[in-house]
């Protein structure tokens, strides 16, 4: 006897565009969508790498008034939303375009509502916190990644608590995505990986979390599937347009997953890790990720075991028990191919600072809310040793 479906809500972008070329449907889609006066909501880096401009003047050339915003920088902060919501009133705004990866697109998300939703921002932090819908957004992801062109969350750092803000409410859904592997093509390939390993998390920990679903768990999986398959040879060629294209799509594939499951323990133990070291989220997920499935893996011993013979790395045939241990190996050989640091090899981070802190992360890592819906729910203690083994 199987067991009953439960309830459950699933929100995606609607619609969703996607393939090679697909954001010179843009001035289709801000025409759709009853925009006028477009707002792109960026980073430095986009612009510096000309795709802010060439976003810019295809909608220029379609006759829309149009202002860039790029003061998102990694992990962004209440700050940027603040500057960010004060651009969107000085060029009168009806319509944002995020482009970038998931900080300039999170910003984004933030900013369309902010209006509609004047509340103190910290008001924001946790689930439907946020009641009123903003201005349409539409979300072009530049990374393989995040997955946030397709999904209900956005993280702020608190720059005066040091506290990474995680959002999860309907009205910051992108209203359309826009998803083409082609500007990803220049991603360097320490960031490949990192926002690679980042995809990957979303798919296992959407499979994994209490709150999977009917309707996630064949997302979460084929986000599994091509990540096994396309991330080491992106990594490897950067320019192989099939590997590109398959993560790109495994990417929004996880972000809708995640986004309607729930992420779990590697998500809530590295927001910390980003508050206090500033790293970026994909790198803390990707040193995370092996510790954090060695500790949770006999608490969902069946579905850890299919998502090693999803990815490939167990046989059809293995035993549940046979199959997570080869996943456990499989994850630590993918950080390894892909020079993914040990946390303390990592830029600006010391051990100084790490053990002044660790406690305090431990502590805002349960207090997230996250490791709540992780197959094994840790305690703070618990949470504080695995910040140890991955050091």
């Amino acid at each position: 006897m199987t067991a009953p479906i439960l309830p459950a809500r699933f929100d995606a972008p609607s619609p969703i565009i996607h393939g090679g070329g697909s954001r010179n449907r843009l001035p289709d889609l801000v025409r759709e969508l009853g925009g006028s006066r477009v707002l792109i909501v960026t980073d430095p880096g986009i612009v510096q790498l000309g795709v802010a401009a060439e976003i810019s003047q295809l909608l220029k050339a379609s006759g829309f008034s149009v202002a860039v915003f790029d003061q998102v920088q990694p992990d962004p902060t209440d700050k940027n939303v603040e500057a960010g919501t004060a651009a969107v009133t000085d060029h009168r705004a009806d319509l944002i375009v995020a482009l970038g990866g998931g900080s300039p697109i999170d910003t984004a998300k933030v900013v369309a509502v902010r209006q509609a939703n004047p509340q103190p921002l910290p008001e924001f932090m946790g689930l439907h916190k946020i009641k009123n819908a903003g201005l349409p957004l539409i979300a072009i992801p530049t990374t393989a990644g995040t997955g946030s062109e397709a999904t209900k969350v956005a993280v702020i750092t608190d720059t005066a608590r040091q506290v990474k803000m995680m959002m999860l409410s309907a009205p910051l859904l992108p209203t359309a995505a826009i998803v083409d592997f082609e500007l990803t093509m220049g991603m360097p390939r320490a960031l490949t990986a990192a926002v690679g390993v980042d995809t990957l998390t979303h798919g296992i920990e959407a499979y994994v979390s209490r709150k999977a679903n009917a309707l996630t768990d064949p997302l979460a999986l084929q986000c599994i599937a091509l990540s096994a398959r396309h991330l080491l040879e992106a990594w490897r060629d950067p320019a192989n347009r099939a590997a590109r294209e398959g993560m790109m799509l495994a990417a929004t594939l996880g972000g809708m997953a995640f986004s309607n499951s729930s992420v779990c323990l590697v998500h809530g133990m590295s927001r910390p890790i980003g508050a206090v070291f500033h790293l970026p989220h994909g790198l803390s997920n990707a040193v995370l990720l092996p510790a954090v499935t060695r500790f949770s893996i006999e608490a969902a011993l069946p579905r850890y075991a299919t998502i090693a013979r999803t990815a490939g790395c167990a046989l059809p045939e293995d035993s549940d028990d046979d199959a997570c241990a080869r996943l456990i190996a499989w994850l630590e050989t993918l950080n390894t191919a892909m020079e993914i640091p040990k946390l303390s090899e990592c830029q600006g981070v010391t051990r100084e600072t790490f053990d002044a802190n660790i406690e305090k992360m431990a502590g805002d890592a349960l207090a997230s809310g996250s490791p709540n819906n992780n197959p094994r729910v840790p305690t703070v203690a618990e949470i504080a040793r695995i910040y140890r083994a991955v050091w």
